[in-house]
C-alpha cells in the first residue's frame, strides 16, 4: 500500500487519545473553566496525570499559583458549551454564567466541579519542574466522582481545528492489563 507524507501539523490528530476536559480553577475567590485536551495518564496508583496548558491561557496563572484544579469530563450532550469555553477567555467572561455551567463544591480542592459533567476528578499539582520549559504540570488525582447511572460515556476528542470525534462502541480484546 503506497504511503503519502503526513504533515507534521496532523500528528496531533493521530495521537490524541484523551478526551476534552473542562479544567476548573479558582483563584482569589473567582472560579474559571477552560477546555483542554492535552493530557495523558502517567501512573495508576496513585493516578498521575500529565497536563499541558499554555502560559497564554488565563487558567495557567491560577493553576500555577493554587496548584489545584478539577478535570471535568463533558459528553456530547454539552459539546457546544465545552467548545464555547475553549473559544472565550476567562479574563473577560464568567464562563459558568455565559455557557450554562453549574459550579459545585469539591471535597479536596477549592476549584469547583461542573454539575453538567458526569465525571469530575479533583487534582493537586505534584510536580512543576517541566512547567517553565514545556508548560507541563503533573497532577495527582485526590478524589474522583461519577454520576450514578451515567452509563457509557460519549466523550469528545479533539482532532484539531473544528474537528472532534465522539467516543464510539467499546470492544473487548484479550489483554493481561487490568
Amino acid at each position: 500500500m503506497p504511503r503519502r507524507k503526513l504533515p507534521l501539523s496532523k500528528v496531533y490528530a493521530v495521537l490524541e487519545s484523551g478526551p476534552v476536559v473542562l479544567v476548573t480553577t479558582a483563584r482569589r475567590g473567582r472560579p474559571n473553566v477552560m477546555a483542554l485536551s492535552w493530557l495523558t495518564m502517567m501512573d495508576f496508583e496513585p493516578p498521575l496525570i500529565g497536563l499541558v496548558m499554555s502560559d497564554r491561557n488565563h487558567s495557567f496563572a491560577a493553576l500555577k499559583a493554587t496548584r489545584e484544579c478539577v478535570l471535568n469530563v463533558p459528553t456530547i450532550e454539552i459539546a457546544d458549551n465545552a467548545v464555547a469555553c475553549g473559544n472565550a477567555s476567562g479574563a473577560r467572561v464568567d464562563k459558568f454564567a455565559a455557557f450554562g455551567l453549574t459550579p459545585l463544591s469539591a471535597s479536596q480542592v477549592r476549584a469547583p466541579l461542573i454539575r453538567e459533567c458526569p465525571v469530575n476528578i479533583e487534582c493537586r499539582v505534584t510536580d512543576m519542574r517541566m512547567v517553565r520549559r514545556y508548560d507541563l504540570f503533573v497532577l495527582q488525582a485526590v478524589a474522583a466522582w461519577r454520576v450514578s447511572g451515567s452509563g457509557e460515556l460519549k466523550t469528545l476528542h479533539h482532532l484539531g481545528g473544528d474537528r472532534f470525534m465522539v467516543a464510539g462502541p467499546v470492544v473487548r480484546l484479550r489483554s493481561k492489563a487490568k
